[in-house]
């Protein structure tokens, strides 16, 4: 982008073209944003001028579907005044991301409710599944689930639907399925990234995080996101979480795992863990 050879407008029309070829298969996406294009060029714009707002300028985002406005659309003027009240209902996090200059491409399929709907929700097949979006499937393998709550956030990022996402944790929404679709999650410190406009299962608890390919994309959209509230006004924090990356810092770390704590039972009768 800097050097002119893709512009905002192209590459959200590439991802709406992958989307659009996939999502049949994967069953990521609830709804696209039918101004991304226009925002995207607006963008370009700006940059011809020489105002860059920062490292997401022109990068386009899916933002998980946990929002209060999203269950009761249905139509399709319906679903896109729900989209222009999401846009609302999350201004800080959606603020924040728009003055970064990223493009809000569409929101993401998800376990509906948080998988906190009853029993029905059983491991590990329906902890992606939503009844407007369907079961979002696996990017490495379509018998399998992308987890949840933040399925569509993860699968986007891991079939490079989007450049990064959004998505919620109460307690594990965030970094399991980020984990089976091999992607990097980063649940915050509670308190980091405003909450507002999300539909919580625990205050004391839930967070929207960064969900990405890469270390560096989740520090950078980790640094776009920062709104801090409650007790974590008021102390130091970095304005840019790239200045602690350090390639090689895992050389020669040992990682393991606890086998008296695991259980492989938690994925579901007869179904090995993949």
């Amino acid at each position: 982008m800097a050097s002119g050879q893709l512009s905002s407008k192209d590459l959200v029309k590439g991802y709406l073209d992958r989307i659009q070829a996939l999502n049949s298969l994967l069953n990521s996406v609830i709804e696209t944003n039918p101004n991304a294009v226009s925002i995207a060029q607006h963008l370009d714009n700006e940059r011809r001028r020489g105002h860059v707002r920062g490292p997401l300028h022109g990068f386009p985002f899916w933002s998980k579907t946990t929002l209060r406005p999203t269950i009761i659309c249905r139509r399709r003027r319906d679903r896109l005044l729900c989209f222009a009240a999401m846009c609302r209902r999350m201004r800080v996090i959606i603020q924040q991301l728009r003055e970064a200059g990223a493009v809000v491409l569409g929101k993401a399929n998800l376990g509906e409710w948080a998988n906190f709907r009853g029993n029905d929700n059983v491991y590990p097949l329906a902890v992606g599944w939503s009844a407007r979006g369907g079961s979002t499937n696996n990017a490495y393998d379509l018998s399998y689930t992308s987890w949840g709550s933040s399925a569509g956030s993860a699968n986007g990022a891991a079939a490079n639907l989007c450049s990064v996402a959004v998505g919620t944790e109460t307690d594990g929404s965030i970094t399991g399925p980020s984990a089976v679709e091999n992607i990097v999650g980063l649940k915050p410190t509670v308190g980091l990234v405003s909450q507002d406009g999300i539909i919580p299962i625990a205050h004391e608890q839930d967070t929207a995080g960064p969900m990405g390919r890469s270390v560096t994309d989740i520090a950078i959209l980790l640094g776009a996101l920062q709104s801090p509230f409650g007790e974590v006004i008021g102390h130091q924090l970095p304005s840019d979480y790239t200045q602690f990356l350090q390639r090689g810092s895992l050389q020669g770390a040992r990682i393991g795992r606890d086998v008296r704590f695991f259980d492989y039972s938690y994925y579901g009768s007869g179904i090995p863990w993949r």
